[in-house]
């Protein structure tokens, strides 16, 4: 069953950032992972203190494929360039 993962991001370095944008992507793919929606065009519909809005929001085929992209040790460094650019919140969802 489709499991999604949201990605909240509060940018720190920016430059670190584009080059994770440029690899970020392909680790996602690496686990049957794509993206369903996000990017810098969102619409903030209501903030009243609740946190940095979701920039991306994932699919994977299963939870285990979500799991395995997040702690795939073949992808430290594109994980470390995400951790040295933004400050982040992944969260898994359960299905409903």
């Amino acid at each position: 069953m489709t499991h999604y993962v949201v990605v909240q991001m509060d940018p720190k370095d920016p430059e670190t950032l584009q080059q994770y944008y440029k690899v970020g992507g392909a680790a996602v793919k690496k686990h049957g992972g794509y993206p369903i929606a996000g990017g810098a065009d969102k619409t903030v519909l209501e903030d009243n203190g609740g946190g940095i809005p979701a920039h991306v929001l994932l699919a994977f085929p299963d939870a285990d494929a979500a799991t395995g992209w997040i702690e795939d040790s073949e992808l430290a460094e594109v994980h470390a360039l995400r951790r040295k650019g933004a400050h982040t919140t992944i969260t898994l969802l359960p299905p409903m």
